[in-house]
């Protein structure tokens, strides 16, 4: 066996018994980098994600360039998930980036120790291993950045789409407008010659007062409609400018959700649904309140929107480091309507973090605490799918203001069971205890 050969096999089995080191130094270098903010928000498990595959892939490319084989092992898999489940958790594209160099100094660390530790190796050999790590490295950045921006685009795919719905929306309003202009002329026997719009038309006098009140009724809804869009593609203008800043201060969220879905419970009870809370009478946390109620209230008027039968349940709780918010419906499901794209993709992301967790939570003798399809509920007969207006509009607000908030969103859904959203906050620990509790709600 040649020096490079001899340098590779050994330096393999160094990083494969020092894969827990490895792993703990890059997360010591990411908690202290200051463009990893989200880094502080996860758990042990969620931090090191799919990386300890990637690191055994490494083990083994090692391996086949000392025997001379072409390799067999491919890393792909395991980066695209961890671009995957970055997105999911918030993480922004720079934040992935520094993620990488920080394991690409890391392992380049341990090869010098490596190095050191056995000075008979040349610099050739010690060239060779370096180009191994970087290349894989390099490998890892580019699988998950276009991961990542793969599902940006997807996003903003959804935002087109609901665009170009409110754009059609409108036209069709037009339209409308215009056939009742049309009829009412007919029916008024060609008496009104210059009425141009269904304002006009609804102040004539002697128009039938059940046509009035239809024409009225119709032409509201669709105003209420139109208005809804236009006020959610403000609002997500508003975050993806980038001008919305957090304001935290310490509230009471338990009071805050009781108090919100009871603002919500006659709309319910309007439509023969229940909503339902669940949770400690009490949750004190460190956070921007206003933004958690836009977020939660998103999520139950679009679950109240959609469900016929059934109806919803706010739950809400804390576990060591994070604090959570979970909206269960009995609805249609997420996956036909307008926001399918984006809903897929963060079902696929809440699958990838939930496969790392149930990882994690075995070697740690744990329970998992991802979402799992398993929770969703009994099987039903699957109803139409859901396909009114806004609704990617409306998770794309909720995804970017999980992004602002540094909170992680879980999504499970199907037409035959309904749908769980699970928004994960950190636990912030800079709670004052002596500040009044509300103060910035």
């Amino acid at each position: 066996m040649n020096d490079t050969s001899s340098l590779l096999l050994g330096l393999a089995d160094h990083l494969a018994a020092r894969r827990g080191d490895i792993l703990e130094a890059w997360r010591r270098a990411g908690m202290v980098d200051p463009e990893q903010p989200t880094a502080h928000s996860l758990s042990r498990a969620q931090f090191y994600d799919h990386i300890p595959d990637f690191l055994a892939v490494l083990e083994s490319r090692l391996r086949e360039r000392a025997a001379r084989v072409a390799p067999a092992t491919d890393a792909r898999p395991e980066e695209v998930k961890h671009g995957l489940q970055r997105w999911q958790q918030g993480y922004h594209i720079e934040e992935l980036m520094h993620e990488w160099w920080n394991l690409h100094s890391v392992l380049l660390q341990e090869l010098e120790s490596y190095a050191q530790a056995h000075p008979e190796s040349s610099a050739q050999a010690q060239l060779h291993a370096a180009r191994e790590i970087i290349n894989l490295i390099h490998e890892g950045v580019t699988e998950s950045a276009a991961q990542y921006s793969h599902l940006e685009r997807s996003d903003a795919a959804g935002h087109l789409r609901d665009l170009e719905k409110a754009v059609a929306s409108l036209r069709q309003l037009e339209q409308h407008r215009a056939g009742l202009i049309h009829e009412a002329v007919h029916d008024l026997r060609g008496n009104v010659q210059s009425v141009t719009n269904l304002a006009e038309l609804l102040r004539i006098e002697d128009l039938p007062a059940g046509e009035r009140a239809d024409f009225a009724e119709l032409l509201q809804s669709n105003i209420e409609t139109v208005a809804s869009l236009i006020q959610d593609l403000m609002e997500l203008a508003r975050l993806e400018s980038g001008k919305e800043r957090r304001k935290p201060a310490r509230f009471d969220a338990a009071k805050m959700l009781t108090e919100h879905c009871a603002v919500h419970l006659a709309r319910a009870q309007a439509k023969n649904l229940y909503l339902r809370t669940a949770g400690p009478d009490s949750l004190v946390v460190f956070d921007d309140a206003g933004k958690i109620r836009r977020l939660v209230q998103n999520l139950i008027v679009n679950a109240l929107n959609y469900t016929q039968h059934g109806g919803v349940t706010v739950s809400w709780g804390e576990e060591e480091k994070h604090w959570w918010v979970r909206i269960q419906d009995t609805g249609p499901g997420l996956m036909g309507g307008p926001g399918a794209p984006l809903v897929k993709d963060l079902s696929n992301a809440t699958a990838s973090a939930r496969e790392a967790d149930e990882r994690g939570a075995a070697a740690a003798g744990a329970q998992p605490r991802v979402l799992a399809q398993a929770e969703i509920g009994p099987k039903r007969p699957a109803p139409h799918p859901r396909q009114l207006p806004g609704e990617g509009i409306g998770l794309s607000i909720v995804k970017r203001l999980c992004e602002l908030l540094d909170a992680s969103v879980e999504v499970v859904s199907s037409g035959e069971h309904g749908t769980i959203i699970r928004v994960v906050f950190p636990r912030h620990d800079d709670i004052d205890s002596q500040a009044p509790i509300g103060a910035n709600i």
